[in-house]
């Protein structure tokens, strides 16, 4: 090959193949009790160098271009003496936030920072009480987004043990991306 041949690649930031999974375990009885996350969530992530491991402000360190996978679990994920499962939590919504906030306001960032960003996890229709149904999120970090920190929040969906009606919470904390360079 001759040296002056230089390869472009499309898409630069897939070089990070590694993907971050981002668990969160919510204590979905005192959620619904109390009707807030706060000190009902518990997040951990497979990146180096995060922050806040086991707290609701955990702080993901990824780069432009890497997938991540937010999942989500209930705190009591024991299978039933009778073959049913618990209720489980879905992530309804992943907002990004403005970190230039001041004060107790909250404002929605104009700044994109995913692609994809999709739920995925059983159809509510053909959900059986005997299979369990974990929802998860995924989506790659833009690879021209700039470094910094990205707080999101969540909205969940949580059930309720015999009862029909759903509790929607936003999350309490304020977990975060912080997006290093290449």
């Amino acid at each position: 090959m001759s040296d002056t041949f230089t390869l472009k690649k499309q898409n630069p930031g897939q070089l990070n193949s590694v993907q971050l999974n981002i668990v969160t375990v919510i204590d979905l009885h005192k959620a619904v009790k109390d009707r807030t996350t706060k000190d009902a969530i518990y997040m951990m992530d497979n990146s180096v160098g995060g922050t806040g491991q086991g707290t609701g402000h955990l702080q993901t360190v990824c780069k432009p271009g890497q997938v991540l996978n937010w999942i989500i679990y209930p705190m009591d994920m024991e299978k039933r003496p009778d073959g049913t499962w618990p209720p489980m939590p879905k992530i309804n919504n992943i907002v990004f936030l403005d970190s230039q906030q001041e004060g107790d306001t909250e404002e929605f960032s104009e700044t994109k920072v995913c692609t994809e960003l999709k739920v995925y996890g059983g159809p509510d229709m053909m959900r059986s009480p005997y299979c369990p149904v974990y929802y998860y999120w995924a989506g790659a970090v833009l690879s021209t987004l700039p470094t910094g920190v990205y707080n999101y929040r969540f909205v969940l969906e949580l059930e309720q043990e015999c009862k029909k009606e759903k509790v929607y919470l936003n999350t309490f904390e304020k977990p975060s991306l912080k997006v290093v360079g290449i």
